[in-house]
């Protein structure tokens, strides 16, 4: 829409309308008992006049927006056509009476600056020419992209828009992702192996398959401003819930809630409420073939989407460096499988009668352009196995983020606790028993464990990335040694488990990926000895 004179006509005739029902109404006799006509015709009125500056206000951002997205468009239209010249050798456009050439924007100065090519263009200062004609197609093929995206965004900006019952601001975003792996050896999930066990008689001694339940969608609205906080929320659902009981039940993912968060948002604080992600462990390793589960689960990575209530808050030291607090409760999970029954009962973590606790500390400085950090964390709770056998679960973490130039950076975890099978440590084993569980007399003892993982990430261009990543849990063998009965994810102890992976990922465009990953896991079992499994997984995902 270029102008707003359709809106102008809309609101006359919306008055006009209204004048004429308002005289006609007030002109009828009286057909009940008497009301109240002015009130009623002043809060009519007041309510119109409010709808009408709630359209001219959303009228006045979907110009600007338009205005703005216009004038980009024309601006990649611009550069396109000046580098479609210098490659079909006729150079660039002269300049005749009249004519003139905009000055360099931000957007084009950086482009401009290592294209001498669009530098004499823009300046009409001869500059030499560009050996490189790979690169100089590259460019072009980038701006190309850009300008094709942002015109089909100008296209469909109305018809695209989403509609909530609020008035508020909507978008979905998400990726539809499929995953074909091969895995060799036995694994305990063939498309998000995390595990490996031994082979049993008759088995194949490895599978192969494709899914797609890994993909994800999610909604964020965008609301008022609350007490001078700006509040948002998002819902991220994806399909790795489980599988109905149906034939070729297992093409048929069913849905699953990862988060679901209410923020409020000051200038320097913030306060998060709903199911997200430990902020007291916060990175994952970067995987395209386990976006369902982050990688290195139950080899060193502690992660688990929790229900939470949590207060942040930032002190800006300078331009480039901050420090983080955080802190806040979260719900004591413990890592057990829920039952059949529909209704919730009570894990041990809920029959502790207490929330867990967590809190982090992190320093945030930018290094020319790239982050370095460094966070602390910690984290309390209780576990209840009744007879007045409870267990303290506690973990000390430390997460780092440190940058090696432009290219390279690393990426790492290191924790030690206790009974952390709610959080994916101790390969999913909280606590130990000396007997049965079930029994008063037996003993429970929390499960001692340290663990980590470190990532090196090497960005070879900006579509393509490499990033190898090793990770290791290692429960603690004094414990394992005497307690023989585990609360556990395998149902059999578990000593330890090693896994890495390295994987390669190429972005064609800002919707398109491209990966490749292999992983190596090798896992100790008390039952089994030592077992190892390898997996094989090509990703395409296309983002919206």
């Amino acid at each position: 829409m270029s102008n707003g004179r359709g809106f102008d006509f809309f609101e006359r005739a919306l008055f006009a309308t209204f004048i004429v029902w308002a005289t006609t109404s007030m002109a009828q006799p009286a057909r009940s008992a008497p009301t109240e006509p002015a009130d009623s015709l002043s809060v009519i009125v007041h309510e119109l006049s409010e709808q009408v500056r709630d359209l001219r206000v959303s009228l006045a951002e979907m110009r600007s927006d338009s205005e703005r997205a216009h004038a980009e468009t024309n601006e990649l239209r611009h550069q396109i056509e000046q580098l479609r010249a210098e490659r079909s050798g006729t150079g660039a456009p002269e300049m005749g009476p009249g004519m003139s050439f905009a000055p360099l924007t931000s957007k084009t100065r950086a482009f401009a600056g290592s294209h001498p090519a669009a530098m004499e263009a823009q300046t009409g200062v001869p500059a030499d020419p560009d050996p490189q004609e790979n690169a100089q197609a590259g460019r072009v093929a980038s701006i190309e992209e850009q300008y094709d995206l942002l015109s089909g965004k100008i296209d469909d900006q109305y018809q695209t828009k989403v509609e909530s019952a609020s008035r508020y601001r909507m978008r979905i975003s998400g990726i539809a992702l499929v995953n074909l792996f091969s895995n060799q050896g036995t694994v305990d999930n063939i498309d998000l192996p995390m595990l490996a066990y031994a082979r049993q008689p008759g088995e194949s001694g490895g599978s192969f398959g494709a899914t797609v339940r890994q993909s994800e969608i999610g909604f964020e609205v965008f609301g008022a401003r609350v007490a001078g906080a700006r509040t948002k929320a998002d819902l991220q659902l994806d399909l790795a819930g489980g599988f109905p009981s149906v034939p070729n039940g297992s093409n048929s993912g069913l849905m699953r809630l990862r988060t679901a968060t209410l923020r409020m948002d000051w200038d320097n604080t913030s306060l998060i409420a709903g199911q997200d992600a430990l902020f007291i462990s916060p990175n994952s390793p970067t995987s395209f073939a386990s976006l369902a589960i982050p990688a290195l689960s139950y080899a060193g990575n502690l992660w688990s989407w929790a229900p939470q209530i949590r207060v942040e808050h930032r002190v800006p030291f300078g331009e480039t460096s901050s420090l983080l607090f955080q802190g806040g409760i979260l719900d004591p999970v413990s890592g057990e499988t829920p039952g059949t029954s529909p209704y919730r009962a009570a894990g041990p973590g809920e029959s502790s009668r207490q929330p867990a606790y967590g809190t982090r500390t992190a320093w945030t400085r930018d290094i020319s352009g790239h982050p370095l950090r460094i966070g602390a964390a910690g984290f309390y709770g209780r576990q209840d196995y009744g007879y007045g056998r409870t267990v303290d679960t506690w973990a000390g973490m430390a997460d780092l983020e440190v940058p090696l130039g432009a290219r390279f950076s690393i990426d790492a975890k290191f924790y030690r606790g206790r009974a952390l099978g709610g959080l994916y440590g101790g390969l999913g084993q909280s606590v130990l028993f000396d007997g049965i569980p079930t029994y008063a007399s037996t003993e429970v003892i929390g499960l001692n464990t340290v663990g980590g993982w470190s990532q090196l990430k090497y960005q070879v261009t900006r579509k393509l990335e490499l990033n190898v990543a090793f990770g290791m849990d290692n429960p603690y063998a004094r414990d394992l040694k005497y307690f023989l009965y585990p609360q556990s994810y395998a149902g059999t102890p578990l000593q330890r488990n090693r896994a890495g992976f390295a994987n390669v990922i190429y972005r064609p465009r800002s919707d398109l990926l491209l990966a490749a990953e292999y992983r190596q896991m090798e896992t100790n079992s008390s039952a089994t000895g030592l077992n190892g499994a390898g997996h094989l997984n090509l990703t395409m995902g296309v983002l919206f």
